[in-house]
């Protein structure tokens, strides 16, 4: 039991809160009946080294296509900050904690930017029709 604690010692409590965090509040998401948070993933929880603040990074699933991906964002903005205090408190309740931090929600812009990548990666032409093949001196 002490080996496992002087290993936590050496992790810094801001990585091992945010990580705590996440987890606490992706599963208290999936526990909060609101169609506006069904589909909705937390990314990543930021925790300043005061614990004054946490930020939530989420995503919401649309069509990248979709002219309404704005206003799928902002209904999930609005369900999570309409849900901070339940949110606030199972951090509170299962962190145990002595200061809950004040908790922030920002869409996880990384994450859409990389699928938007991969995305554009797919399309090019010697991509998509397999043009590319290993020369001799390649295989």
């Amino acid at each position: 039991m002490s080996k496992h604690r002087s290993n936590a010692r050496h992790y810094p409590r801001t990585a091992r809160l945010k990580e705590l965090f996440r987890e606490i509040l992706a599963e208290e998401l999936e526990r909060i009946d609101d169609p506006r948070l069904e589909m909705v993933t937390v990314i990543e929880v930021d925790v300043d080294a005061a614990l004054d603040r946490a930020t939530l990074y989420f995503t919401a699933p649309h069509d990248p296509d979709d002219l309404d991906a704005a206003a799928i964002d902002a209904e999930a903005l609005d369900a999570l900050r309409a849900h901070r205090g339940r949110l606030q408190r199972a951090l509170g309740r299962e962190a145990r904690i002595k200061r809950v931090p004040e908790l922030g929600f920002e869409v996880d812009e990384v994450t859409r930017g990389a699928a938007r990548i991969e995305e554009i990666l797919r399309e090019l032409p010697e991509l998509a029709d397999g043009e590319h093949e290993p020369a001799d001196d390649e295989a």
